[in-house]
């Protein structure tokens, strides 16, 4: 059966088409802008033309090379590094602490997981000041402890959302489990985990992003050129006192979000289905 339109129809289309298409061209200027500036010479790269004045790829050679002698292959390995562990880190944490409070029953638990939520309220810059005496203390600066440890520990969204995905696992599997010979370890590791693959997904994205964008936490505690992550790297590419090279800067700029957008091309049907999942199961 074929679908007629009135001309009042056809026109709400067209204008609600039109208007998706401005929004998306709002959204995404900032990228293409930067895009457009890897491009173009080092003097006109800062203009607001979206046209570059030639296709200039050798910006990314030039800012490849980095600066003090240091290329920036040094800071992406850096950056995959302290990424990759925060990520693995953190699914393992988050999930076991998940599997803990879905799973088990102690006493205090509706307490201590309450509290756990509540800590969703507190923000991160309340505990700068502290943690930053007691890694100094402890003797962390400028290692990777500081800034790995912190981000490999559960997170309350993420256990809070891996709590709700594993209360919509059947109960009955870890009887069997049980009856099988499992002991919790086992229903961890062979019952809960794999069926976690949306939403283990979904966190390690999430977590994967934060960290390779964290700007404030390397800034804090690493002193060190070769430690830095490619955040900290951008900071010092673009110095305000000196003459900066903005096409080199822009292209590694747009190098730096490679990563991430694969990932979430890659993933980003297990993004929406952990998501989903977690928030119908609650």
């Amino acid at each position: 059966m074929s679908l007629s339109f009135t001309k009042k129809e056809r026109l709400n289309n067209i204008l609600f088409q039109v208007f998706v298409a401005l929004f998306c061209f709002v959204m995404i200027y900032p990228l293409l802008w930067m895009l457009a500036g890897s491009l173009k010479t080092s003097g006109n790269a800062l203009t607001a033309t979206l046209i570059p004045d030639g296709l200039n790829f050798s910006n990314y050679l030039q800012g490849w090379k980095g600066f003090g002698g240091h290329s920036f292959s040094i800071f992406f390995r850096n950056s995959f590094f302290i990424a990759g562990m925060a990520t693995l880190g953190q699914l393992f944490t988050s999930s076991f602490a998940a599997f803990g409070f879905a799973r088990t029953r102690f006493i205090g638990q509706k307490v201590f997981f309450a509290v756990m939520i509540a800590t969703v309220l507190l923000p991160a810059q309340v505990l700068r000041i502290p943690q930053y005496i007691m890694f100094n203390n402890w003797g962390w600066m400028d290692s990777y402890l500081p800034v790995l440890l912190p981000q490999m520990l559960p997170v309350p969204f993420f256990t809070f959302l891996m709590v709700q995905f594993i209360r919509g696992i059947p109960s009955e599997l870890d009887e069997a489990a049980l009856i099988d010979g499992c002991n919790k370890f086992g229903i961890y590791f062979r019952i809960i985990l794999p069926n976690l693959k949306p939403v283990m997904v979904t966190a390690g994205i999430f977590r994967f992003y934060w960290t390779w964008n964290d700007f404030m936490t390397p800034l804090l505690y690493l002193q060190t050129v070769t430690k830095y992550p490619i955040s900290i790297a951008l900071r010092m590419f673009s110095d305000p006192n000196a003459i900066t090279n903005w096409g080199a800067m822009f292209g590694m700029t747009v190098l730096s979000i490679v990563p991430t957008l694969v990932i979430f091309i890659f993933f980003q049907k297990y993004l929406v289905e952990g998501v989903a999942s977690s928030g119908l199961k609650g």
